[in-house]
């Protein structure tokens, strides 16, 4: 057992199952949870109600202990009740939850991003990666004049109107549930309006002629072009060689704006995000998730002659009562505190691990897989072929995945319900934690 273990709070003896949850909660909420990729559709069974956390491992209602690869899908580097992170939020929340006014912590973490981040000069607090996108696209239609944006599909930007056009996450995982809209849909929603989408164009992620094609169609009317540097919601894709640094060169010579939303990839990949990984400066920034150490937070940021627009230097208006709250600072220092050069390197070699060893037990198995990993972030994709973009990854058998799924929670293993989600390791899980993961992938595979 881990020291975060010992000290998390004994939780388990909640006297209700998940099964008697889950008939209340889709009483009360729709699908019976508040994000539809939680409610297990696209692997069928019903999802598990956790009470608890700690280090690597979670509990459920039903006192089930699982090994956890979600993560809370991706905030949770440090592990489920870090007792840092912990001891901040407490000592924080003491002093006071919110206030609706300046606070020295929001400072400290403009300074920790901006010192980690080389590209985001000023920024922007807010309270999640939507709202960060969401604003970010505004802010570039305000700072260039101009209102088309370009996207990828299967990339995921939040749920606002404009960026819900071919979309990644749950919309491309229930893309592949009976019944469900945004199969092939623009928009990929119901009520968003087609004048709204039709500002958006669509093109196949990792396609560089796509993009000079677009770009020579519509130079003059592009505000921005908005991706995932390392794909996280069609399941992980890295970006192919010269993909990015082509999207950089076309937005300067345009005058558009490149946004980069690193909503996941921000201190996930490396300390400044996927954009010092691999090289490629953006105009602007998306964060969340790791920077906000399991609470809910979001950043855009970027070069100051573009953040000067947002209000109240400049005319684009956004704001919020709960941005830069206190408590969510103090999390996402305190587990930022603790992302060293070691740390990314023991992150690096458990990610390496524990794709190396998905690999070979299906390949022993007789069984077609394709692990593609960034970091501390992968995707084994039930497909013989290579996996670079939303079409490629569509190909993947999600009903091979969804039995592999429920094979490795029955052997206590939690990983993510759809094909089309990033796995996450963190500095809590162990390398016998990971050859237990495997074996219980090959057992899995051999069911």
């Amino acid at each position: 057992m881990t020291d975060a273990a010992k000290e998390a709070p004994d939780t388990t003896g909640v006297a209700v199952s998940s099964s008697v949850l889950y008939a209340e909660a889709c009483r009360l909420m729709p699908g019976g949870v508040n994000s539809p990729v939680r409610a297990y559709r696209a692997v069928g069974g019903i999802p598990l109600f956790l009470v608890r956390g700690a280090g690597a491992t979670v509990w459920d209602a039903d006192g089930g202990e699982y090994l956890d690869y979600v993560g809370s899908w991706g905030p949770l580097i440090a592990g489920h009740a870090h007792p840092a992170v912990v001891r901040g939020i407490v000592e924080t929340a003491a002093a006071g939850s919110s206030f609706g006014a300046p606070t020295p912590l929001e400072v400290e973490m403009a300074r920790t991003v901006t010192a980690s981040v080389p590209s985001i000069e000023m920024l922007r607090m807010v309270s999640s990666g939507t709202e960060a996108a969401m604003s970010a696209l505004r802010l570039a239609r305000a700072a260039t004049g101009r209102r088309d944006l370009l996207k990828f599909d299967g990339c995921y930007h939040g749920h606002a109107d404009s960026l819900l056009v071919k979309a990644g996450s749950g919309m491309m995982t229930l893309a592949h549930v009976p019944g469900s809209r945004g199969a092939a849909g623009v928009p990929s929603s119901a009520g968003v309006p087609d004048e709204i989408a039709a500002l958006t164009r669509v093109l196949p992620y990792n396609d560089a002629e796509a993009v000079r094609a677009a770009f020579q169609d519509r130079r003059q009317e592009i505000a921005a072009v908005i991706v995932e540097p390392v794909a996280g919601n069609m399941g992980v894709v890295p970006p192919a060689p010269g993909f990015l640094e082509t999207l950089r060169d076309l937005c300067s010579a345009a005058g558009a704006l490149l946004i980069f939303d690193e909503v996941i990839t921000g201190f996930r990949v490396g300390r400044g995000g996927a954009q010092a990984r691999y090289g490629v400066r953006p105009d602007l920034t998306c964060l969340g998730k790791v920077i906000g150490g399991g609470l809910p937070v979001g950043v855009y940021g970027g070069r100051r002659d573009v953040m000067q627009v947002v209000a109240p230097l400049g005319p684009a208006y956004q704001a919020g009562t709960l941005s830069g709250n206190p408590v969510a600072m103090r999390a996402g220092l305190e587990t930022l505190r603790l992302l060293d050069d070691a740390a990314y390197q023991r992150l690096d070699e458990l990610g390496a691990a524990l794709a190396d060893g998905l690999a070979t037990v299906a390949r022993r198995a007789g069984v077609d897989i394709v692990v593609n990993r960034v970091g501390s972030m992968l995707t084994p994709f039930f497909t013989g072929t290579p996996v670079v973009d939303a079409a490629s990854a569509q190909r993947a058998d999600v009903d091979r995945y969804a039995r592999f799924f429920h094979g490795l929670l029955d052997r206590g293993v939690m990983v993510p319900p759809s094909q089309f989600e990033a796995w996450f390791v963190s500095l809590a899980h162990t390398a016998e934690d990971v050859r237990r993961t495997v074996d219980a992938a090959r057992a899995a595979l051999a069911a």
